[in-house]
């Protein structure tokens, strides 16, 4: 393969990930917890927004979005200055978001600073961790 079919590829790759992750809010955004979970990987674990310890596996991490999306409309993300390294079969995305929505009745908005972690299994990318801080 020559340097160009492989920054083609490299490219492609990198699409991938970003689009896994825009697919992964869209289902939150339409309270799809089935299709989100099938971006998950198994052994998922997190370092959320607020947590004061390690989230560990996939379960903990469906049942959480599921029972905020049942509570919550008009969710939305947008994800700016993403950043995307990959490194063989591992690969992970920094960026900052911005959401907003409703929980409870109330009237949210955020904006932060994450990483993401995706592993490519089956040539599908999963998500296996995120570490996500407010600014």
């Amino acid at each position: 393969m020559d340097s160009q079919s492989e920054l083609a590829t490299a490219e492609q790759e990198k699409l991938a990930i970003k689009t896994t992750l825009v697919a992964m809010w869209d289902a939150i955004e339409n309270d799809d917890v089935d299709r989100y979970a099938s971006y998950v990987h198994p052994g998922f674990t997190q370092f959320g927004e607020t947590d004061s310890i390690l989230r560990v596996g996939k379960e903990v991490e469906v049942k959480g979005v599921a029972e905020w999306v049942k509570n919550s409309t008009g969710i939305h993300t947008k994800m700016d200055e993403p950043l995307i390294t990959i490194k063989g079969d591992v690969a992970w995305i920094t960026y900052y978001w911005r959401d907003k929505g409703v929980t409870n009745g109330e009237s949210f908005t955020s904006r932060g600073k994450s990483t993401r972690i995706f592993v490519k299994e089956n040539g599908k990318w999963l998500c296996i961790h995120g570490h996500y801080t407010l600014l």
